[in-house]
């Protein structure tokens, strides 16, 4: 099967899970108006949609690896579209919360089955580059999230909006069903035959031995604590820190926001196109890897610091750095047999977004028992940044101290 029809299904997909993710970060201050949130309630709002997708995680790639990318997607994209309807039905706290988890469970499967497609299809040396562009995708989602959605929210109020996303979303799920196969039948990776689908009893030891791994536990800090650390900035708080420390309008927050995603973007473009290149040339994913990572928390402490005021660039650099994250992916993958593709990438996710679920509900409720302490909105969005940073510079420091480790090459 060609490229791009296996891709773009899988790419449409990403790219409403990714708009999913961070519409929050916009909408936000219009629910809390609307509804009277609090900052720890509009932060368990919008972390229900990562709970919930954390939880999927270790049965999800059960599944993938049993049942194929194509039918656990499709039929999982049918949950976002129920979750994004009864999104715009919802008049309360419970129905929203409700509604926003069964969203994150809908979409769980949208970048794992992309990459056990891929896994199937392609050969190793090809992964880096095909996770940069679906990356590439769901950037482009996130974009979208940005300052087109603060734009479409002067003519449309956000019920309406996801009306149309749940529409979206069916015809998505409707888009990848028909569209591919389980399994393209002239994969390239002939390297790897398929194997018999195991039960599940032989499944959750492969779960084991990826928790068992010191390869795994050498990425997952980070996966935990810096990805999924940028997922809360960029789900929500950065909406907040920036009208709330620097003093910008919606409009203004909004467009910090489209040009952090738009860098982030670039960062997957480049991955996409350079990633394969680069390590023929020597240079392989591992340095790419902690190379933004390292330079995403630097960016990160500027921002929080407020020591430059160039806020614009300050952003940009952030996205552009902390898009590199996403290799954490297919270096944590490369550790284990194609077998266990599926259950690597999801185990790993699973850490992604618990911390992305404990930072985004975490920070809200530190922030509601800060100001309740007489502590401005502002000082408490700076002293839970410092948190953040903090975590984050000690998980880097574990993955630069654990890099005698050797890496597990697959047989």
């Amino acid at each position: 099967m060609p490229l791009h029809k296996l891709f773009l299904p899988f790419a449409g997909a990403y790219f409403l899970s990714y708009f999913f993710r961070s519409a929050n970060a916009v909408i936000g201050p219009e629910l809390a108006r609307d509804l009277g949130l609090s900052a720890g309630d509009l932060g368990l709002l919008t972390s229900t949609y990562l709970l919930s997708f954390c939880l999927a995680q270790l049965p999800l790639g059960m599944l993938l690896d049993r049942f194929g990318a194509r039918r656990v997607e499709s039929a999982l994209l049918l949950f976002a579209a129920l979750g994004a309807l009864l999104f715009a039905l919802a008049d309360g706290m419970a129905g929203l919360a409700t509604a926003r988890a069964i969203i994150g469970l809908g979409v769980s499967a949208c970048l794992m089955a992309a990459f056990k497609a891929f896994s199937q299809a392609y050969p190793p040396e090809r992964q880096a580059s095909l996770t940069g562009w679906m990356m590439t995708s769901g950037g482009l989602g996130a974009l979208a999230a940005t300052a087109p959605l603060e734009a479409l929210l002067h003519f449309a109020g956000w019920r309406e909006i996801f009306f149309v996303l749940a529409a979206a979303t069916l015809a998505s799920a409707a888009w990848l069903f028909f569209g591919i196969p389980d399994k393209p039948a002239n994969s390239t990776n002939s390297a790897h035959p398929a194997h018999a689908p195991e039960g599940f009893a032989a499944q959750w030891r492969g779960v084991r031995q990826i928790f068992a791994s010191r390869h795994f536990w050498r990425f997952a800090p980070l996966g935990l604590t810096m990805t999924g650390g940028f997922m809360a900035v960029q789900g929500l708080w950065s909406m907040v820190w920036l009208m709330q420390v620097n003093g910008y309008s919606r409009a203004e927050a909004a467009d910090h926001l489209a040009a952090m995603s738009f860098a982030m973007l670039f960062t997957y473009i480049g991955i996409g196109l350079l990633a394969t290149r680069l390590a023929r040339r020597g240079i392989p994913p591992i340095r790419l890897f902690a190379g933004g990572v390292g330079l995403s928390i630097v960016m990160l402490g500027l921002i929080a610091s407020e020591a430059l005021p160039a806020t614009h660039l300050l952003w940009i650099a952030y996205g552009l750095c902390a898009g590199f994250g996403t290799l954490g992916y297919s270096q944590t993958a490369a550790g284990f047999p194609l077998q266990l593709a599926g259950r690597a990438t999801t185990t790993y996710n699973l850490m992604v977004f618990a911390g992305g679920f404990g930072a985004q509900w975490g920070m809200g409720l530190l922030i509601d028992l800060l100001t309740g302490q007489g502590v401005s909105e502002a000082n408490a969005l700076r002293v839970v940044f410092g948190v953040l940073l903090v975590l984050q510079a000690t998980t880097f420091a574990w993955f630069l101290l654990s890099r005698r480790a050797a890496l597990v090459t697959r047989p």
